[in-house]
């Protein structure tokens, strides 16, 4: 996700990490568009006159995140425009012609606060007419109701509690059971849909209100609803409200066995936790080395490692998870990849986030050389098509193969195959 937080271009750090510098009079071999190279996380939705773009652009395919109320539909007419094949004509390279995409629908972290849990004993936010207690205030009108019960959520699920002010610009807030409804119709009209962007974020903050100024300077060609430039208030959403909307996204994506891209900030402790709970009872079996004489001698194979790769499997947990842009350390992604974690989890890395300072392409690099080969994605996070987006892919798919040792067309191959194991199962 790009408009909270800017994320460096393609060209605003050295290419490929030092590589350049080490090898200053070493020409770059040719790019292998054609393995071909798919970009496991972006928004080109936010920018919707870049979707023009696409039947020129390099990468084979692109998994575009929904966010928030203003997009969902947007990434279902584009995916409709330019449908994701089955897995049989992914497969054959002869059969890809242009780029495709691969829609994911969520609702982000940074927007959860716009969503209340209707399904709670006690919800944040109770509609004039339900019941409560404001509704019943003798000569209260529905407007005062209305509006009191729209200031008992907020000042429920951020802090610090908004002002009068700073609520008049904020949304009637929405069912949870709404969204889950109308996500769930658009998975099944998306066969290859994942559930995405989730997660949770500690250091987000809402923007500012919308003021004159702001407004006079406002970028039309912007989808309404992110950031759009404007200064960040101090309210945050509380972890327990992000985390009650992830878990509803986490149930959904189980019960239709559907992949799940991730996004976590500032809070990778309590996502791995969150994650994991979904796994809690289905944990695999990891074989003692005396079991593991007896299975290698032909005894029962007591491992149930295969059991849940089958997605037709109903278990609590969401079959794949992605971790986008991933920027937590060696030793929690090692959490991730124990033998007990049923769900197979993948790393997908990107050139903005991942390789924009010294710090965190180590960081990166690290976990890299941490992951298995076939663990690994790649993604642009950008939000507009085009050049830019084909610049960057290059750029993560470069870097990554350096960092894995892979000759370039042995990695974007293997990344390909990695892909396709990420959406198809």
């Amino acid at each position: 996700m790009c408009q909270q937080h800017p994320r460096l271009g393609p060209h605003d750090h050295p290419r490929h990490g030092d590589t350049d510098k080490q090898h200053a009079d070493t020409p770059l071999l040719p790019f292998p568009w054609h393995l071909p190279v798919y970009d496991a996380h972006c928004h080109p939705t936010d920018t919707m006159a870049s979707v023009a773009t696409f039947p020129g652009m390099r990468a084979a395919a692109l998994t575009v995140m929904a966010t928030r109320s203003q997009d969902q539909d947007l990434v279902a007419d584009v995916a409709a425009q330019y449908p994701a094949p089955d897995q049989a004509a992914f497969s054959s390279a002869d059969e890809q012609t242009g780029t495709f995409v691969v829609p994911a629908f969520g609702w982000h972290p940074w927007f959860s606060y716009q969503l209340y849990d209707d399904q709670a004993p006690e919800p944040t936010y109770r509609p004039s007419g339900s019941g409560s207690s404001s509704d019943q205030t003798p000569g209260a009108s529905p407007e005062d109701a209305g509006d009191a019960a729209k200031a008992a959520h907020y000042s429920s699920v951020l802090t610090p509690a908004p002002s009068p002010a700073f609520l008049t610009s904020l949304p009637t807030p929405i069912p949870i059971s709404t969204f889950i409804s109308s996500t769930r119709s658009r998975l099944l009209a998306h066969p290859h849909a994942l559930v995405g962007e989730i997660g949770l974020d500690k250091a987000f903050r809402l923007p500012q209100a919308w003021d004159q100024p702001a407004e006079a300077t406002r970028d039309d060609a912007l989808t309404p609803g992110g950031r759009e430039g404007r200064l960040l208030s101090p309210h945050r959403v509380r972890m327990e409200h992000q985390r009650a909307v992830l878990a509803a996204q986490l149930r959904l994506a189980a019960s239709m066995r559907r992949a799940i891209s991730v996004h976590g900030v500032q809070a990778h402790g309590v996502l791995y936790e969150t994650l994991a709970a979904t796994c809690k009872g289905h944990e695999r079996e990891v074989l003692t080395r005396k079991k593991r004489k007896l299975v290698a001698q032909g005894a029962e194979d007591f491992s149930s490692e295969d059991e849940d790769d089958d997605d037709t499997v109903e278990t609590p947990y969401p079959p794949r998870i992605c971790l986008h842009s991933f920027s937590a350390g060696v030793e929690v992604i090692k959490q991730y990849l124990h033998r007990e974690i049923p769900a197979r989890i993948f790393v997908s890395l990107s050139s903005g986030v991942n390789l924009g300072t010294d710090a965190s392409r180590e960081k990166a690099d690290e976990v890299v050389r941490a992951l298995p080969d076939d663990r690994i994605l790649v993604e642009s996070d950008l939000h507009t098509a085009g050049e830019p987006m084909d610049a960057a892919l290059e750029d993560i798919c470069r870097w990554v193969c350096e960092a894995k040792g892979w000759a370039i067309e042995e990695g974007v191959a293997q990344l390909a195959k990695n892909y396709e194991g990420f959406i198809y199962g």
